[in-house]
């Protein structure tokens, strides 16, 4: 799907018959509890919105802009489509809409490596501390959630790894460009100019360039690696440090040397790791399997609608308990 196609499915859904949306979602919940899944689908919803049954938000409003995330504290009828980037508008309201625009939300858009002070639905939440607050919703999912068909099997790749991307606050990306810019073991560069290193400014390579590689960097930017999903879809392998953030992707629940090839903080033991799997390239193939079998869950686009419709519910219910649909 386009970005063009996307933005026009979602402008057309969200200004649809209020009640139409309603009687679908009432019927996708109605019906939830008889499908044959839905035991996956309680435990996802419940790994998503960890919140307690106290749960309440302040008695206050907030609209204020933080560069890479905005923090909002209101009721849903004052989010508007110019307030944060369009993507995080329009899928809040792909989800919201089913509900009203009178409940008040917690809602943090953009990069956020923080939990709230209050229940709030983010894009991606810590890993390393109570994240209870942060309540995960399926956001900038066109950016995000991309898949590829690969038919390169993993043995005819170029034995080497590759990275592209900005540096923008990651110390991660910055110390593994001081690692291996200009050796054999990584074809990496940056897609931007830096000041103090202009040497690794690299041109883009496509994902298609990227899937000639046996290894692809999936390496934290400003809170997740956004390549991880497309990369876990194909017959490359994901490398990386053990993720500190998470999104809708449940990156918190990704084992490490069986959905991805795990490697030190320090990034120091790249060549080592590659190493081994080359010469093991039957447990190569299994990470990729595994990381093919994790990446399905996501595909059911009707299921990712219901499972977005239970978190919303369950905060709603929680942070509103006495509110109105209108």
């Amino acid at each position: 799907m386009s970005k063009l196609t996307y933005y026009i499915k979602e402008i057309v859904n969200l200004y649809g018959p209020a009640f139409l949306l309603r009687n679908r979602a009432r019927k996708l919940l109605g019906s939830a509890r008889q499908r044959a899944d839905w035991e996956e689908i309680a435990d996802r919803v419940s790994y998503y919105n960890q919140l307690n049954a106290d749960a309440t938000l302040p008695d206050v409003v907030m609209h204020e802009h933080h560069g890479h995330y905005y923090i909002f504290l209101d009721t849903l009828k004052h989010y508007h489509y110019s307030t944060f980037h369009s993507a995080y508008y329009f899928d809040l309201m792909s989800v919201a809409r089913y509900f009203g625009k009178s409940h008040k939300v917690g809602y943090v858009p953009g990069d956020v490596y923080f939990t709230p002070s209050f229940p709030a639905l983010v894009k991606s939440r810590l890993l390393h501390q109570d994240h209870t607050n942060s309540v995960l919703l399926k956001l900038d999912k066109y950016r995000h959630f991309q898949f590829v068909k690969d038919t390169k099997p993993f043995q005819e790749k170029r034995d080497q790894a590759i990275f592209r991307g900005k540096i923008r606050l990651s110390r991660q990306r910055r110390q593994f460009m001081e690692l291996y810019f200009g050796s054999r073991v990584c074809d990496c560069g940056i897609v931007e100019t830096l000041k103090e290193h202009p040497e690794w400014t690299t041109p883009r390579k496509s994902i298609a360039e990227h899937l000639d590689y046996k290894y692809i960097m999936c390496l934290e930017g400003n809170d997740v690696a956004t390549n991880l999903k497309w990369v876990m879809s194909s017959n490359s392998i994901a490398v990386m440090p053990r993720p500190t953030c998470e999104t809708w992707y449940m990156e918190g629940r990704l084992i490490p040397d069986y959905h991805y090839i795990a490697l030190k903080d320090d990034l120091s033991d790249l060549e080592e790791r590659m190493q081994y799997y080359s010469s093991h390239q039957e447990e190569a193939q299994q990470i990729i399997d595994h990381a093919h079998a994790f990446v399905d869950q996501f595909r059911d686009e009707e299921r990712e609608q219901l499972i977005s419709l239970l978190v919303m519910e369950r905060y709603l219910q929680l942070t509103n308990p006495l509110s109105e649909e209108k």
